[in-house]
């Protein structure tokens, strides 16, 4: 199997030797994303236009998309969710596999991928929009389906509520095993499905963009809607508001961690990249202050590049693109 492109000396602290051995476990969404770079939208009144300024195809989904950036950033990373036998499907799990997720738990239904994405992307913003098949996924993943050892081996399960039944029915082993839930509460104005109120009480570390936490409690003020989110199970909840920052509440504290200012070309994959590097800076030990940075750096080095996962960088650089910023996450400890 071949690794993602690594800087020289980017090997991190908390990666273990023994082999074989999953720190995280996702369980949700893969897509193959078709990204068209544009300078305005294509109508049916206008027979033809030169307006694409880039394209490419790439792996995409919350989770998926959120363990490439842990495995880019060292993390020892398995996937579990479901993929066709098509070509779409090997395109899907092509950066996947050459960063080295673990694989062997991902279901494979015969014929053609149901998870396939159009995102056309704003040439001047880097903001998108997504045009997604008409149900998505139409063959989710079922219980029986699970490896519950394999799942439970891992010391953190990242979710984001797709493949419904199986995501909460893992979120439960992984409870009762003492080990810690993440979960993508992905941007939304829609009300909150019955489907991800039932996983939220099973989940450690809830991280949501906009909307999310207001549509599950009613409430709009972010640090109090956090606060509600609290009583419901997670011990940490963190809302990322794109080039905002992040808002983050626990118990014990709150606080705003500012966005990093670059040159965005493409902001798709942006907060699923958070998700993934929240996770490492969780494995590294780090306090919320240093993790919220770090994954920020990580966000902001993505939008850079078109494509969720092409611009995902490496530990180490990332800690140079903080140095250049006058972050020194050690200093914060």
């Amino acid at each position: 199997m071949h690794f993602c492109k690594q800087t020289p000396g980017s090997t991190t602290r908390f990666i273990r030797d023994m082999e074989n051995t999953l720190q995280v476990v996702g369980l949700g969404l893969a897509t193959l994303d078709v990204l068209v770079r544009m300078t305005r939208m294509p109508t049916w009144s206008r027979e033809r236009d030169r307006d694409i300024q880039g394209f490419r195809f790439e792996g995409g989904g919350l989770v998926a998309t959120a363990m490439v950036a842990a495995a880019k950033l060292g993390a020892q990373v398995g996937f579990v969710g479901t993929a066709g036998t098509d070509e779409a499907a090997e395109l899907k799990l092509r950066s996947m596999v050459a960063c080295g997720v673990d694989l062997r738990r991902l279901v494979r239904r015969p014929g053609q991928d149901d998870q396939v994405v159009l995102v056309c992307v704003h040439a001047e913003t880097g903001e998108r929009v997504f045009s997604t098949m008409e149900s998505m996924p139409l063959r989710p993943l079922q219980v029986e389906e699970l490896d519950r050892d394999y799942i439970i081996s891992a010391e953190y399960l990242h979710v984001d509520g797709f493949h419904a039944e199986a995501a909460l029915q893992a979120a439960r082993w992984m409870k009762a095993a003492g080990k810690t839930v993440v979960m993508d509460g992905n941007k939304t104005s829609a009300p909150i499905g019955a489907h991800l109120r039932a996983l939220v009480p099973y989940v450690d570390v809830l991280i949501t963009g906009e909307g999310f936490a207001t549509g599950l409690t009613g409430i709009e003020d972010v640090w109090e809607a956090g606060a509600a989110v609290l009583e419901i199970g997670p011990r940490i909840f963190v809302e990322t508001v794109g080039d905002r920052g992040s808002y983050t509440v626990t118990a014990h504290e709150r606080f705003h961690t500012p966005a990093f200012q670059v040159d965005v070309m493409d902001t798709t994959g942006a907060g699923d990249v958070f998700h993934g590097a929240y996770i490492v800076g969780l494995l590294q030990g780090w306090n919320l202050r240093q993790i919220a940075l770090f994954s920020s750096a990580v966000a902001a080095i993505k939008c850079t590049q078109l494509g969720g996962r092409s611009g995902i960088p490496g530990f180490e650089e990332t800690l140079a693109f903080l140095h250049q910023r006058g972050v020194r996450l050690d200093d914060m400890a």
